[in-house]
Parts: structure tokens; C-alpha cells; sequence
């Protein structure tokens, strides 16, 4: 195993428990030979008297013994050249790394068919949901047509913390990173960075064709405030949440990540904290609901080690099923650009308070061929100034994004307006 973090620690908790258990339903030990790490001092909590600890990762590269190299150590460099190493060695491959994945998945995944190894990364979306296992196993006699997912729990926690605890994100913020929930530095969270590594994961194996970082739109949640919030919630009876959302339609695949409008009825809006979810379609199964801690050291740990027992039950049974675990990735539909999404739209404006106002701003949107489904007029903190809250028919991104441009250029409109789409409830 690379890297003795949270993770890597809650997989030798795990293993150490349950080597009878592996024994009985599979009929062989698991042994964890040897564990490189920077930090070999660290107290984790866990007997390492029986396992090899070094800093020099020439011990697990070299060891012509060891069949299943565990990465966990995550980035890019040098988990990448440390996973190629490997392959190229002749070993299997279990990681977390949705980052690297997402980035040099052809590399890896070439790699693997070419020295004939397997490469599992069940731990890489949604903790310790059975994600990856479903979408390549379970759902294999279905074509997957919508994914819509919660996959960043610490997005989940903020937005949830606003619209039930009434926390501005700033304070959410600052929860989520006392209680352990968010890094230090939150960027990749909260700017929708990660959850878009794991959409290019569960898309590419949903659709059956290589989908990349390129081809998704990303939008994060730091442009969500209290009032959005509470807005959604009273006035229209939706929640907001930041989703990860692959569709085909006529033949093309929408792929975006960005804080959605859903309805409280919806599944979806019943997912709240660090929890992860993803609702799926399929053309057999119907519609799907995957729940579960998403983060966390021993929820990952399991997907880790479930893993790693599918490899070893393969390799001492029948050896590697090269398709099983890298499904085709060649592109064969069309990415619909954003411009092109047809959806309806909430939308905030920040306006003087004077007659004529919302004249002015329905004008604008009409002529960009908006209609506007409900209004709604909210007195601001600050003096003479209201919010003005729209949700919109169905309208072409383009079109709205262009209206909202003209409107910001207003003398009436005093910030920057807020736009959210609402999803559809498929």
C-alpha cells in the first residue's frame, strides 16, 4: 500500500478485523506485506508490527511477491508515475484517486490491457457506495440514459447547513471545517472541481465512451447565499443542492456540474450532510437511488477493500476479466453544449426600489424569448433596496444568459444577479 493517511489506516483496521471472514468466503489470507509513507512515526492507532514500513517506494515496485498495489496517496504526481510503475511491473492496481483517474485515464487504462492488469477504483466515487461495482456488474444489461447525483459531501453539508440552520456560507463554511468536514483549503469542494472528477468517472462507464473534464460544464456553490436558499425553500418549495447530471437526449449527452433547484418531493432533496446519492435511469431497471456516507475513513476503506478481495478472488480463481473493469470509452455521441440546455431558470436580481423596475426587467427578458412562470418581490437588508426573484419557463441558455448580461448593465440593478437552474424530475 502507498500512503498510511486516514485512509490507508481504516484499510488495515479493516483487513486486520476480517481475515477470517476473507478466509471462510473466499479461501485464502490477505497479507498486507508492505506500507510506504512519508510519516513513519505517526501513532494511527493501528498494530503495524507484522507489516514492512518504509519511505522508499523502490520495496513495492521491486517485490516480485506482491500481486495488488494500493494507491492512496492522491494528486497527480507522483501517484501517477508511482501507478504506471506498477502496472508495468506486472501489478494489479486498487485506487481512491478520482483526480488522477478523471486526468489520465486512456494512460492508466492502456497501461493495464497492455502488461495485462487490473486497475479497480470503486473507492473513487462516492465512498463507501457500491457505485462503480452496480454501474460495470449490476446494471450491466441496462443502457444508463440519466445520472443526477450528490457526490461532494462538503458541499452537501454547507448547502444543507444553510437552508436548515440559516448559516450565511461563510459560517456553513467555517462549520463544515471545524467538524472535519472541509479541507483547510476547500477550493476543489466548493468550486464543483471534484464532484466533476467523479461525474467523468460514473459518465464514461454509464455511456460507454471517453468522457473527460473538457467536456463537462462546472459551476460551484460560493455564489449561493442565505437568502437563495430561503427563497427556494418558501417561496417555491425547492431545495437547492449541487448536482452532478449526465443525460443523453436525441442523441447527444448533457454533462454539468452546478448548484440546482430540486422539489422537496424529490428523492434527491431528502439527501442531507456529508451524505452522497445518485439517481439513476435505466432502460430495464427503471429509476435507482445509490445512498451513503461518501467521504469518510472507514466507508472508503471498505470500497478499497472490497476491491482488493475482487482482485484476489480473480487472480486465485480465474484470473483478470480485462472488460469487466475497462468498459469501452471510445466517443460515439455528441457533447451538448451549454449554451444549448433547455431548462427553466430561477433568478435573482438586486434592484433600487422604485416604480418601473420589474417593467424594465421583464421587458429585457422577453425580448430574449423568456417568459416568466413567478415573481416575487423581497424587501433587502440594505435601504432602499429589494430583491426581485424570478422563475422562468423553459428557456435556451444562450438566450438567458444573454438577457441577464443586458439586465446587469442596468442602472436598477445594484449586484451581480444570481442564476440557478432547476432540474428536471425525471
Amino acid at each position: 500500500m502507498i500512503g498510511l493517511g486516514t485512509i490507508g489506516t481504516g484499510v488495515v483496521k479493516i483487513i486486520q478485523q476480517n481475515q477470517a471472514l476473507f478466509r471462510e468466503r473466499l479461501g485464502l489470507d490477505l497479507c498486507l506485506k508492505k506500507i510506504v509513507d512519508l510519516d513513519l512515526e505517526k501513532e494511527r492507532g493501528v498494530d503495524l508490527s507484522s507489516i514492512s514500513l518504509s519511505n522508499n517506494i523502490s520495496e513495492i515496485l521491486n517485490d516480485q511477491e506482491i500481486k495488488i498495489v494500493v494507491e492512496l496517496i492522491g494528486g497527480y504526481e507522483p501517484a501517477r508515475s508511482y501507478i504506471l510503475t506498477s502496472l508495468r511491473a506486472g501489478k494489479h492496481l486498487v485506487t481512491a484517486n478520482k483526480a488522477l483517474l478523471a486526468k489520465c485515464w486512456e494512460e492508466i487504462t492502456e497501461t493495464a490491457k497492455e502488461f495485462k492488469v487490473g486497475v479497480y477504483f470503486e473507492a473513487s466515487v462516492g465512498g463507501g457506495i457500491p457505485l462503480i461495482l452496480s454501474l460495470t456488474k449490476g446494471l450491466v444489461g441496462n443502457q444508463i440514459s440519466l445520472i443526477s447525483g450528490i457526490l461532494n459531501g462538503t458541499c452537501n453539508y454547507i448547502l444543507s447547513q444553510m437552508t436548515y440552520e440559516k448559516k450565511s456560507f461563510p459560517e456553513a463554511l467555517a462549520t463544515a471545517q471545524k467538524k472535519g468536514y472541509a479541507e483547510a483549503n476547500p477550493f476543489l469542494d466548493i468550486n464543483g472541481t471534484d464532484t466533476a472528477h467523479k461525474l467523468t468517472i460514473i459518465s464514461s462507464l454509464s455511456f460507454g465512451q471517453n468522457i473527460t473534464l473538457d467536456d463537462i460544464y462546472v459551476e460551484g456553490i460560493t455564489q449561493i447565499t442565505l437568502e437563495d436558499c430561503l427563497y427556494a425553500q418558501e417561496e417555491f418549495g425547492c431545495l437547492i443542492k449541487l448536482l452532478a447530471i449526465g443525460k443523453i437526449a436525441n442523441n447527444k449527452i448533457e454533462l454539468r456540474v452546478h448548484p440546482t433547484l430540486i422539489s422537496k418531493e424529490h428523492l434527491l432533496s431528502q439527501v442531507n450532510g456529508v451524505y452522497n446519492a445518485v439517481y439513476i435511469a435505466g432502460d430495464n431497471v427503471g429509476d435507482l437511488l445509490f445512498y451513503g456516507k461518501g467521504a469518510g475513513q472507514l466507508p472508503t476503506a471498505s470500497a478499497v477493500v472490497s476491491d482488493i478481495v475482487a482482485l484476489a478472488s480473480q487472480i486465485n480463481h480465474q484470473g483478470i476479466n480485462f472488460k469487466e473493469f475497462l468498459p469501452p470509452r471510445e466517443k460515439k455521441r455528441e457533447i451538448l453544449p451549454v449554451d444549448d440546455l433547455f431548462l427553466k431558470y430561477y433568478i435573482r436580481f438586486t434592484t433600487v426600489d422604485r416604480p418601473g423596475v420589474l417593467a424594465k426587467i421583464a421587458g429585457i427578458l422577453g425580448n430574449n424569448n423568456i417568459s416568466v412562470a413567478s415573481v416575487v418581490q423581497k424587501e433587502s437588508l440594505e435601504k432602499d433596496l429589494v430583491h426581485v426573484v424570478m422563475l422562468t419557463h423553459q428557456a435556451l441558455e444562450r438566450d438567458v444568459r444573454k438577457a441577464i448580461t443586458e439586465i446587469n448593465l442596468l442602472e436598477i440593478i445594484k449586484e451581480r444577479s444570481v442564476l440557478i437552474r432547476v432540474g428536471e424530475m425525471e
